[in-house]
């Protein structure tokens, strides 16, 4: 197949606008340099343990409540179903001082912060409500519909007209911070660092570095009870996803690195791979961040000095210490699937090594481990500076993992001596397998500091998918972005 149209990466970005692409017609060809699709979002097994290898908190996937999430759109569009299992509580949040779980129905949830803060409840009864304000208004827009350039404008005025209209007097608060709208109702200082973390595990920032939009919508799907785990994991999704594309004619072809994107005159030729094979497009997609599109896979000559510049000093997210478990579960009969520990009160929460993601989906679905065990994805921010391959590699990951094994005891307090199988991931892993500059979680671009550039570059045929483009960071915000970009391409 000689392809109209090139896409680096199989993310959920580069998948959704692929499938997207296929579904009318374009012959599409992705290019994925690992030999598993998926990005950050693949899985991977290991003596019989399912591992997801990034996102394992997933909203709106299924059809018991009316859904939003943008994957979800795609996955309707190309006709593939998931089977999903929903569950509530979410997790546990485990600070210093309390351990409480957290509830889908925010009336429920504030009834655990009750508990611990009467007053503080109050205050984050009425945060919750300006925020659900918000997502009313942005809940009936589809994505599907939508594209990202100057056509965009019309494009709402002529399909949603209503919902603009209800969107007026939210204005102010739709480029805003949280943080912002957080000052306006929150002075009790414990219910200010829980939404800080929350606004970390959605967007990798704090509450005045999260847009109020991104979470209004994750609020309000929680809301409506749409959490649920994908069987099979985050595998699953990418699986169904690249079946969808392959349907409509799509080509994906694995372990196939891009080592350069072609460009003449300003204009997208093709990209070369590392085999030495060039592949000819007059239109090229890519789904690596933007300082690997820009550093790696274009030539400095190819853009303006001054728009790379800037775009390769965009800040980076610290990456991630991994632990993936295998153990015995014998006696675990009640364990929640997800919780976030935070270890010390008086440490930022984006210290390295301070908040730890856990999570553990055998709890949902059996199938993922050996039968009698469950497998467990713990992870933590920690710096790319400083870690190399020398003689103290090995020494320095079991010593910077300790943080993840100390989180995990807090739940599973004879962990260790369940542990049948240990896998742990640095930052140098998460770059290579990953494909990420230095291993990042994404851009750092604060609300009311920045904003996410669109899919467009300045090379004719460029176009740019992923969580370093609009609408950013998550599982969503990257199906989104995919998109946007199918759309305008359309």
């Amino acid at each position: 197949m000689e392809p109209e149209i090139i896409i680096i990466g199989s993310g959920i970005g580069g998948l959704c606008a692929g499938s997207i692409l296929a579904k009318y017609g374009k012959k599409v060809l992705i290019c994925e340099s690992h030999t598993i699709a998926g990005g950050a979002a693949h899985s991977f097994v290991r003596q019989g343990f399912h591992f997801d290898s990034g996102p394992s908190f997933y909203c709106g996937l299924g059809h018991q409540n009316p859904s939003r999430n943008p994957l979800k759109e795609v996955l309707d569009l190309i006709e593939e179903d998931i089977e999903v299992i929903p569950y509530d509580p979410l997790g546990y949040y485990h600070f210093p001082e309390h351990t409480f779980p957290v509830y889908c129905n925010l009336k429920d949830y504030q009834k655990e912060i009750a508990k611990i803060t009467p007053q503080g409840a109050k205050e984050l009864e009425k945060f919750y409500a300006r925020l659900l304000e918000l997502y009313d208004c942005l809940k009936d827009i589809c994505l599907l519909k939508l594209r990202a350039d100057w056509q965009l404008i019309p494009n709402l005025i002529l399909n949603y007209a209503p919902s603009l209209l209800k969107t007026l007097p939210q204005l102010k608060i739709i480029n805003s911070s949280v943080g912002r709208v957080m000052d306006q109702y929150i002075t009790d200082p414990w219910v200010r660092r829980l939404i800080d973390l929350e606004c970390f595990l959605l967007s990798g920032l704090k509450a005045y570095g999260t847009i109020a939009p991104e979470i209004a919508f994750m609020l309000g799907q929680r809301n409506q009870r749409n959490v649920e785990y994908p069987v099979g994991g985050s595998g699953a999704i990418v699986e169904t996803l690249v079946r969808g594309f392959k349907k409509f004619g799509g080509e994906l072809r694995l372990g196939t690195h891009v080592e350069k994107i072609l460009v003449k005159s300003g204009k997208v030729k093709g990209v070369k791979l590392r085999n030495g094979e060039t592949i000819q497009a007059k239109i090229v997609i890519s789904n690596a961040t933007v300082w690997d599109t820009y550093q790696q896979l274009l030539n400095p000559e190819d853009l303006p000095p001054s728009y790379r510049k800037n775009a390769i000093e965009t800040p980076a997210i610290e990456s991630f210490m991994h632990l993936h478990l295998g153990i015995k579960a014998d006696g675990l009969e009640n364990l929640a699937g997800h919780h976030v520990v935070v270890h010390q009160t008086e440490k930022d929460l984006t210290e390295a090594g301070n908040t730890c993601m856990i999570s553990i989906p055998s709890v949902w679905d059996k199938k993922l481990a050996p039968n009698g065990h469950h497998v467990i994805h713990g992870y933590t921010l920690e710096p790319y500076s400083n870690w190399q391959k020398d003689q103290g590699y090995k020494e320095k990951k079991k010593e910077r993992s300790q943080s993840l094994y100390k989180a995990l005891e807090k739940i599973i307090p004879d962990l260790r001596a369940r542990i049948t199988l240990e896998l742990i991931g640095t930052p140098l892993t998460h770059a290579r397998y990953l494909r990420r500059y230095q291993g990042t979680y994404g851009p750092a671009i604060a609300a009311e500091q920045g904003m996410f550039p669109s899919c467009h570059t300045p090379i004719s045929g460029l176009y740019r998918v992923g969580d370093s483009t609009l609408p950013g960071i998550g599982v969503p915000a990257v199906a989104a972005s995919g998109i946007l970009c199918a759309n305008k391409l359309l």
